[in-house]
């Protein structure tokens, strides 16, 4: 038996799986505690390493690609202090985190776990039921259906469409995607015969995402749970079709016609050429948002500033 017990969570290891329980101070990521405590299976492991660092380091176990739902639907999106399978090892620790290492190591080596992707959910998921706030709306997920209430801040256009209800037989593939600098990230709910793309503000099936540390990653959570009780992508279930979520099949009384949305990577304008117009829109957009959430309370004094900045720096750059 190996055991790391520090600050940030604990770590322990039996031959056969590692127990996950995340630590309770203030500076451990909301997500991790949201999640709590967890067990990864052998088969489910990859490798792990201990990252040296001037206060002792961190302890980084890796997974084997489609064995976890979370990482599956995060698509590398999670932040590194939001990441479960990251531990920041204390100064007088390092000696257990080394021995912890090449224990999981040699269980690997032994059992001779592959480390190539996997066929199938190892890991179940979050538990359920869970709620989920974004930008404009809650979402909601029992384990059999999806129900999204819209925010007093939503478009008109999912106004018009009222609430949201998806049956998990409905459902081809969830989505998430954090936020980044001017584009809105999103969770989106992508319905059977999917074809139409959309701006997440305009997307009946999304909820937009600003921020992370207070909304985004419960979003992350029920996202992965939502996507642990769908088909493995390795099933080929969606592969041909695009990453994008249409409106449901359900339509309000005659809708006016929902236009594609731009491409989510545009070429960027040459250096030497002012912010087009609707930059400048979807700037002042942004920062209006921004302080909503602030007065809202869902973003912190803190995450308004570096969010504010770092949006104000993508624009000028025009990153």
């Amino acid at each position: 038996m190996a055991e790391l017990m520090v600050r940030d969570g604990t770590w322990s290891f039996d031959g056969d799986v590692v127990r996950i329980v995340p630590g309770r101070e203030r500076g451990v990521h909301k997500l991790r505690q949201d999640l709590g405590e967890f067990t990864v299976p052998l088969a489910a492991m990859a490798g792990i390493a201990h990252e040296p660092g001037r206060k002792g380091g961190r302890l980084r176990l890796r997974l084997r690609d489609g064995a976890d739902p979370l990482l599956q639907v995060t698509g590398g999106g999670l932040p590194d202090e939001a990441n479960p399978y990251r531990l920041t090892v204390d100064a007088g620790r390092v000696d257990v985190a080394e021995y912890f290492v090449d224990a999981v190591r040699q269980a690997l080596m032994l059992e001779q776990i592959p480390d190539g992707p996997a066929d199938h959910y190892l890991l179940p998921g979050p538990s359920v039921p869970l709620s989920a706030a974004g930008v404009d709306g809650v979402a909601t997920f029992d384990g059999e259906r999806v129900h999204i209430e819209w925010r007093w801040n939503t478009s008109e256009t999912k106004r018009d469409w009222g609430p949201r209800n998806f049956a998990l037989s409905e459902l081809e593939a969830v989505e998430w995607r954090a936020a980044a600098g001017l584009e809105s990230g999103y969770l989106r709910f992508r319905t059977r015969g999917a074809t139409e793309r959309l701006k997440p503000e305009n997307d009946p099936n999304s909820i937009e995402l600003w921020g992370f540390k207070k909304e985004s990653g419960t979003t992350a959570l029920l996202a992965a749970a939502v996507a642990a009780r769908l088909p493995h992508p390795s099933a080929g279930a969606g592969k041909s079709l695009p990453a994008t979520a249409p409106p449901a099949p359900l339509a309000p009384a005659a809708p006016a016609p929902l236009a594609p949305a731009a491409p989510l990577t545009p070429a960027a304008p040459p250096a030497s050429t002012a912010a087009p117009a609707e930059d400048h829109d979807a700037l002042l957009r942004r920062l209006r948002e921004l302080g909503d959430l602030r007065r809202d309370g869902i973003l912190t004094e803190e995450e308004f500033t570096a969010t504010k900045a770092a949006v104000l720096r993508r624009f000028h750059t025009g990153g």
